[in-house]
């Protein structure tokens, strides 16, 4: 039997979302580490109250599948996405704040011992499927029946394994709102109220889709999107949550955001600012279970 991706990469329809970042203790082995990630609680049905995802630093987990974001990401004209690799990532979700806090509580407590939190950052779904642009955001993911073949390797060594980008990004909602709808439908590639993709005659080649949708010998290199809204109201933006099965297509949609190679920058980031950046592996169930820790 093929190994089985984290199934809380799949679940819909929760509105609220924790993304913590962790890093190892001076001392502490990997495994100890990858033990408490996997006690927070083994990945849960999509029906499960709480859905919990766990990621592990690309340069600690073996077959090796991709490397760290160690450098930040610039493009020709200065503009730079921050490399802020950590060891490990957990996203957690759920129906219920209350539900959802007190669990996050819990899992900050079997992780202390081994990990530090460096990030912790609140999320939730905005209208439904829309980010604070307005705009619907996830077009291009694949049907769900398919995600699963986006965002894990279907066979091999590393068969059920995946990579996870994360980043955190902040908007500027008065500077973007100041635009006219269509001035945004141009910036984004796509018209606002439906998100139909703007015709060939009139999608800027700076457009945030001309820039993210990437084709190689004709063929579209699809990413599962589970990005949610983040934030205050004084302070808020997207959280980009990206898996994919290899972690090129990921790197190649950065570099074309930020111009690298073509001088071409993505409209989009004239309107938000990256805070953060880093990949993770996310293993499969099969593989998080050997970590397990012995009941008493």
């Amino acid at each position: 039997m093929a190994p089985t991706p984290q199934p809380g990469i799949f679940a819909a329809a929760l509105a609220e979302h924790v993304y913590l970042e962790f890093d190892l203790r001076p001392g502490v082995a990997v495994r100890e580490l990858l033990t408490a990630l996997t006690a927070v609680g083994e990945p849960m049905p999509a029906t499960g109250a709480i859905n919990v995802v766990v990621g592990v630093r690309p340069s600690v987990w073996t077959p090796a599948i991709a490397e760290d974001f160690a450098e930040p990401v610039v493009g020709p004209d200065g503009f730079s996405m921050p490399a802020t690799q950590h060891d490990a990532w957990l996203w957690l979700s759920g129906a219920d704040r209350t539900a959802l806090f007190d669990y996050t509580r819990a899992a900050l407590g079997l992780l202390e011992p081994a990990a530090s939190c460096a990030l912790e950052v609140n999320g939730w779904v905005y209208h439904h499927d829309r980010d604070l642009t307005g705009f619907i955001d996830g077009t291009e993911n694949p049907p769900r029946s398919l995600a699963p073949a986006v965002a894990a390797i279907a066979e091999g060594p590393a068969a059920g394994c995946g990579v996870v980008l994360v980043q955190q990004w902040r908007h500027d909602a008065d500077a973007f709102d100041a635009l006219s709808v269509a001035e945004q439908e141009r910036v984004i590639g796509r018209t606002k109220a439906d998100s139909v993709e703007l015709d060939e005659e009139h999608q800027p080649p700076t457009s945030h889709v001309a820039r993210t949708v990437i084709e190689e010998d004709g063929e579209e290199l699809k990413i599962f999107r589970r990005n949610t809204a983040y934030g205050t109201v004084r302070d808020h933006g997207t959280m980009f949550v990206g898996f994919c099965a290899s972690q090129r297509p990921l790197a190649e949609m950065l570099r074309r955001m930020a111009g690298v190679g073509d001088g071409v920058r993505d409209a989009l980031t004239r309107y938000t600012a990256p805070l953060t950046g880093a990949y993770y592996v996310v293993p499969p169930v099969e593989a998080l279970a050997e970590y397990a820790p012995e009941d008493d």
